[in-house]
């Protein structure tokens, strides 16, 4: 598959259970002038509040924030979802937080961060998903793949918890099933400047 990589606007990736050693390889992997926002939507413990930017900053390439709530996507910056928040996409390039109730058992959801990011980006959204111990992101990356947009499953092999990769591929036909490695190959060609 030919891919033009100018046309994509946003890449997003969820993750939960095994996903942070996962991320912070591909953060490490993306070039400084990478040229679209990251949004990432983890699982994490909701009242451990610090750190986990912290962390994830220690080998990334390409600054990362927790955003509040209205902040504007900038090109080549990471947006963490915050610890017991809902993060959405709006059309206008905005991020929106929510207290509502979890989905899926979990807040930040997956499904939610991936489906309004599908809304608002549609064939321009690249959506990844890691490893991870329950069902959220397999909906989210199903309206994806109906909006247009490429999706990727880590591959359920590599995880270390694979319910979630396996539940994506399970309810969606998904583009790719790359490895680690792939995934960081594959997005070397965003790269673009």
């Amino acid at each position: 598959m030919n891919i033009d990589v100018t046309k994509y606007k946003a890449l997003i990736i969820g993750g939960s259970a095994g996903s942070f050693q996962v991320v912070t390889k591909i953060l490490s992997s993306l070039s400084d002038k990478f040229p679209i926002p990251v949004l990432l939507c983890l699982h994490r413990l909701k009242h451990v509040r610090s750190g986990f930017v912290e962390a994830l900053s220690l080998k990334s390439n390409i600054p990362i924030e927790e955003p509040n709530d209205k902040d504007q996507l900038k090109p080549g910056r990471a947006y963490l979802a915050p610890a017991n928040y809902h993060m959405f996409i709006e059309l206008a390039n905005r991020i929106a937080l929510s207290t509502d109730d979890p989905v899926n058992h979990s807040r930040p959801s997956i499904d939610l961060s991936f489906t309004t990011a599908a809304n608002a980006y549609r064939d321009k959204l690249i959506a990844i998903i890691l490893s991870g111990a329950n069902r959220d992101g397999a909906l989210g990356l199903k309206v994806v793949s109906e909006r247009g947009g490429i999706t990727i499953v880590q591959d359920p092999k590599e995880c270390e918890v694979k319910t979630m990769t396996e539940s994506a591929m399970q309810l969606t036909k998904v583009d790719y099933v790359y490895s680690t490695e792939e995934i960081i190959r594959f997005l070397s060609k965003l790269n673009y400047t």
